[in-house]
Formats: C-alpha cells, sequence, structure tokens
C-alpha cells in the first residue's frame, strides 16, 4: 500500500483526532510540494500568505477565510511535529471524557476564539497597535483541548517519560507560564493565540457544567449540511402527472368487404340481370348451384 493510500484509509477509518492529524500533515506537504516545484520554474509563491491569520484588520477583509485555515497550516518541519505531538496527547486525554464530535467542535471553536482574541488585543493594546504580525499554526486549538480537559479533571494522573507522575493541572500551567513569559518575544502574536485559546477551553468545561455545550453550533451546522447532502442523494424523480382525453371509440365501418366468393356471386347475377339465365356457362351454373346449397 502506497503513502497515499495510507492517508486516504486513515482518513475513511482513522478517529477524529486521526483525520485531524491526517489533514494537517496533508496541507503541510502539498502546499510545499506546490511550491518548490514553481520554485523550480524560476517563481516564488507564499501559500502561507494567504491562510495565515493576519492582525491587520483589513487584511481580513480581503481574505475571511484565514479566521479558519490558519489554525490548519504551519510554518515549518519542526513547527507541525510539536504541534501534532502535543495534539495527539491532548486529544487521547480529551476524548477520556468528552466525545469525538466535542473535540473537533473544539478544535474549530478554540481557533476561531483564539483568532478573534489575537486580533482584538493587536488592536487595542497600546504596545501592538502600531505593530502587525499573521499567525498559522493548530497550537491555539490544541491549548483550547488541553485546557478544557485540565479544567474538568485537573487532578487526573499522567506518568511523562524522565519526568514520572504529574497531574494535568501541572502540564497546563507551565503551558500558560511559558506563554506569558515570551509574550515580548518575536512572536507575539503566537503567544496571544495561545493564551486566547487555553481561555476558550476554560470557559467550555465551566459553561458544559452549567449544560451548555458551546460545540453544538458546530455540530448542529454538520448535521445541517448531512441532512442537505442526504436529502439531495435520496430525492426521487418527481413524475409528472398530466390529464389524458380517452381516444373515442371508432364507429363501426360503414364499408362491407365481400370476400371472393361472394363477390363472384354478385357478378353472375348481374350477368343474369342483363342477359338471362341461358347466357350463363355451365361452370357459371354449377358455381351458383353450390353456392345456393351452402
Amino acid at each position: 500500500m502506497s503513502l497515499l493510500d495510507d492517508l486516504k484509509t486513515q482518513l475513511r477509518s482513522g478517529d477524529i483526532t486521526m483525520r485531524l492529524i491526517v489533514f494537517n500533515i496533508v496541507l503541510f506537504v502539498v502546499p510545499n510540494i506546490i511550491a518548490a516545484l514553481i520554485h523550480l520554474s524560476g517563481n516564488t509563491i507564499d501559500f502561507l500568505y494567504y491562510v495565515s491569520l493576519s492582525s491587520t484588520v483589513s487584511d481580513l477583509l480581503w481574505k475571511p477565510w484565514s479566521i479558519l485555515t490558519y489554525s490548519f497550516f504551519h510554518a515549518g518541519i519542526w513547527h507541525i511535529i510539536f504541534n501534532l505531538i502535543m495534539f495527539n496527547f491532548a486529544a487521547k486525554v480529551f476524548l477520556t471524557y468528552f466525545t469525538q464530535k466535542q473535540l473537533l467542535g473544539l478544535y474549530i471553536s478554540g481557533g476561531l476564539f483564539a483568532g478573534v482574541f489575537y486580533l482584538i488585543c493587536y488592536n487595542i493594546l497600546p504596545a501592538l497597535i502600531n505593530s502587525s504580525a499573521s499567525v498559522v499554526g493548530a497550537s491555539a486549538s490544541v491549548m483550547a483541548i488541553l485546557f478544557a480537559v485540565a479544567t474538568y479533571a485537573p487532578m487526573m494522573q499522567l506518568r511523562l517519560l524522565i519526568i514520572g507522575n504529574v497531574k494535568l493541572w501541572h502540564i497546563a500551567v507551565v503551558f500558560l507560564i511559558i506563554d506569558f513569559l515570551q509574550l515580548s518575544s518575536t512572536n507575539t502574536g503566537g503567544h496571544l493565540a495561545h493564551l486566547g485559546g487555553a481561555f476558550f477551553g476554560y470557559i467550555f468545561t465551566t459553561q458544559l457544567k452549567r449544560g451548555l455545550d458551546l460545540t453544538n453550533w458546530f455540530t448542529a451546522t454538520i448535521v445541517f449540511l448531512q441532512t442537505i447532502t442526504d436529502k439531495k442523494k435520496r430525492t426521487p424523480f418527481k413524475k409528472v402527472h398530466r390529464n389524458f382525453k380517452p381516444a373515442p371509440k371508432p364507429e363501426p365501418s360503414k364499408i362491407v368487404k365481400k370476400d371472393s366468393t361472394q363477390r363472384q356471386i354478385d357478378a353472375i347475377l348481374d350477368k343474369i340481370s342483363k342477359s338471362g339465365y341461358d347466357s350463363l356457362s355451365k361452370d357459371e351454373k354449377d358455381f351458383l348451384f353450390r353456392a345456393g346449397n351452402k
């Protein structure tokens, strides 16, 4: 089985975690291959420019899809490897308590919220107003998933390589501290998005405990789209009913078709009326006699 066939199999039969991992890998590999081929032809193209989320609101107006796409693309090989390792870890812990639909919904919702949080910070914080940046990567969505489950089960015991046993909230706090400490780095936008994702994960769990699932909007959208798709597949051909008037019954023909015997008798009788019986030949007399005895 080729690598492409293996990816297709994972997309069809894998769980949400595996599908999202494969989807992220495809969106990293394919654009980079295309960019390399374009580079060999003497041209260049920056795919990330079209899918990254810019802190400039005017950029969002001409590429509104970037509020969603930025959380599926990555800037480099180590960037995607680290994010997908963290996603795989956070997703497995998350699915201990929540459903796969909630995982997918939180990945999307957390990314959207983190993107909005990032835009707001860059346009209201004095230190950032006159600067601009762009962000890509799944880390904001990963933070949303990690903090959602850490808020739900903070005392969950995990065994990490080298470190040993730790509680889930310990891991969450470490990531939170790292992002706060690096806000003044060159990747300020990325760390702001991380904090936005973490905040949404916390809100998700606290609201879920009150009976409100913040990912329901996404689940409802998917169900709605599936319903439309299934309805189109199942719609039968419409029957067109037309009113037809029954064809009138043909009237009996007034033309009487005569057989050969009757025609021959008529010819003999006509001859008799013109020339008399004695004008008939012997054969005609015999024929008329036989016809009269039937």
